[in-house]
């Protein structure tokens, strides 16, 4: 889960389903669109799949309040990652193995003799387990694809973090139709001028504006893309993007959080309060720069 400094709590498979919302959103003159469309959209939605356990019984840290998913002790990291792709195997094969690249790839800077010899040989058995599975999965598929879905899952995971953390962040080598690029997404506030998130945003009724640079050329598409992930009148925050990646002019996206106030002496205590948290919801407007 992610903890947030307003004490509001969002679950990793909720930040997921933002990136599943962005990654249906994607795609323009520029940046191609995810595809095979639905496959890769699954996988972005479900990419922390094997965190959905965790997330409803969270460990305590020693300050009393709940383990963000950075802080997690190895051991159970490992886990929750060896058991994401198998899940997603009762969905799709596809995005099983979209998951299972997701995984390997936060586990590539991991150094296992970093760790006591239990713990290392965890983090070993689970990377070979991992590469045998995408051996499996892969037959017959297009490496190029899958590699670039790969690193567009990658990005869609960092940009649904920043949405949800409120922070910038930059995009690295993000698959565009002229190779690869760096997309650079800051909160509005950021920019000279810019309302502050949370600001009214809308274009009144009937505003018309040309399309930013990138943006899907063709007449039919939309204005703005809002799925409504949850209700229109919550309070929204702001951010702009550059490159734009999206065919609509703009793209808002949201989950659903808890508000989770004090701190705990035992998991218990945490679990019960989690579980009567009182529900928050999330709204995320994307513009271009």
């Amino acid at each position: 889960m992610l903890i947030r400094r307003d004490d509001l709590i969002i679950g990793q498979p909720a930040h997921a389903w933002v990136a599943g919302q962005l990654a249906r959103a994607w795609g323009n003159d520029a940046f191609p669109a995810p595809s095979p469309r639905e496959p890769v959209c699954l996988a972005a939605e479900q990419h922390d799949i094997g965190w959905a356990d965790a997330d409803l019984a969270p460990l305590l840290g020693s300050g009393g309040r709940p383990l963000g998913f950075i802080e997690y002790p190895r051991p159970e990291h490992v886990a929750i990652w060896r058991d994401a792709a198998r899940r997603m195997l009762a969905q799709s094969r596809y995005a099983a193995l979209l998951v299972s690249l997701h995984g390997i790839s936060l586990y590539r800077r991991v150094d296992p003799d970093a760790y006591e010899p239990e713990v290392a040989r965890a983090i070993r058995s689970y990377r070979e387990e991992q590469l045998a599975l995408q051996a499996e999965l892969s037959a017959g598929l297009d490496a190029a694809e899958i590699d670039r879905n790969r690193r567009l899952i990658l990005a869609l995971d960092r940009l649904s973090l920043a949405l949800c953390h409120g922070g910038a962040t930059t995009l690295e080598s993000v698959p565009a139709v002229d190779g690869d690029v760096a997309i650079r997404v800051a909160p509005a506030a950021d920019d000279a001028g810019s309302p502050p998130p949370g600001a009214a945003s809308s274009p009144p009724a009937g505003a018309i504006s040309s399309p930013p640079a990138g943006a899907a050329s063709s007449s039919g598409a939309a204005r703005v893309r809002d799925d409504h992930a949850v209700p229109a009148d919550a309070a929204t925050a702001r951010f702009l993007a550059a490159p734009w990646p999206f065919a609509a002019e703009q793209v808002v996206v949201g989950c659903e959080a808890r508000r989770l106030t004090g701190s705990f002496t035992d998991e218990a205590a945490l679990r019960a309060a989690l579980a009567a948290a009182p529900w928050e919801p999330l709204r995320f407007q994307l513009s271009p720069r």
